[in-house]
């Protein structure tokens, strides 16, 4: 057992010293041999954990969504009570968004990897994977906001939560090219919750709105749900 945990430290390790690559000038020029000098191990060692940079990069997406979907759940359970539908929503997109340094750095990390999967097939499914998880949990939060008469009944969940993902997308895209600081990100993303919800969600919990809970991984455009450590 102990070394299982030595290895998986040091895969972790690994990810994160690509992370910090990625962060600083993209994936396309981070070979092996400068993924160890940033780990602080030789290149040997490297690939004694992984055979390719393929697998590494695989690894590394896996780790980092699942990563940021501990975070998530972790402010979505720290709510007190039990949370609206709308509360549920703005914290979770709130956490996705380049609000701070680490939600910056995490989604600098994140544009490399869709920069990479647009041309690497295996990343793109991968990257793949976690939109249609995170799409059905906001529709549930927003189809519950219909049954409490805090949306209208004509929207769709489905489309209203597709819809919330992207934009969200694009407030990441102009804040990490700072078109627009934080906080406008941040009251446009309200202003589309205004819009959204007919009526303010009720203090009183209602009897069907569940505990919060998140998909185990992907939060994010690329379904990395991108974070860093």
């Amino acid at each position: 057992m102990p070394k299982r945990v030595d290895r998986d430290e040091r895969r972790h390790r690994i990810a994160e010293a690509l992370w910090r690559i990625a962060c600083d000038r993209g994936l396309d020029g981070a070979s092996l041999r400068d993924v160890a000098a940033e780990a602080g191990i030789s290149l040997g060692q490297l690939q004694h954990y992984f055979r390719s940079k393929d697998e590494m990069l695989l690894f590394a997406l896996d780790h980092i969504g699942e990563l940021a979907t501990r975070r998530i759940r972790a402010r979505l359970e720290a709510l007190p009570g039990v949370p609206a539908p709308r509360t549920l929503l703005r914290e979770t997109m709130t956490e996705i968004l380049p609000l701070d340094d680490r939600r910056r750095s995490g989604q600098l990390v994140e544009v490399a990897y869709v920069a990479r999967a647009v041309h690497d097939e295996r990343l793109r499914r991968r990257a793949q994977e976690g939109t249609p998880m995170l799409r059905t949990l906001l529709a549930g939060w927003i189809g519950q906001a219909v049954d409490r008469g805090e949306v209208a009944a004509d929207r769709d969940p489905a489309a209203e939560a597709m819809a919330l993902l992207c934009l969200v997308d694009g407030l990441t895209t102009y804040v990490l090219l700072e078109v627009l600081p934080p906080a406008e990100a941040t009251a446009l993303l309200d202003a589309h919750l205004d819009r959204l919800f007919s009526t303010p969600p009720s203090d009183t919990p209602h009897p069907d709105t569940p505990h919060p809970d998140t998909p185990r991984s992907d939060t994010s455009r690329s379904g990395t749900g991108a974070d860093s450590p």
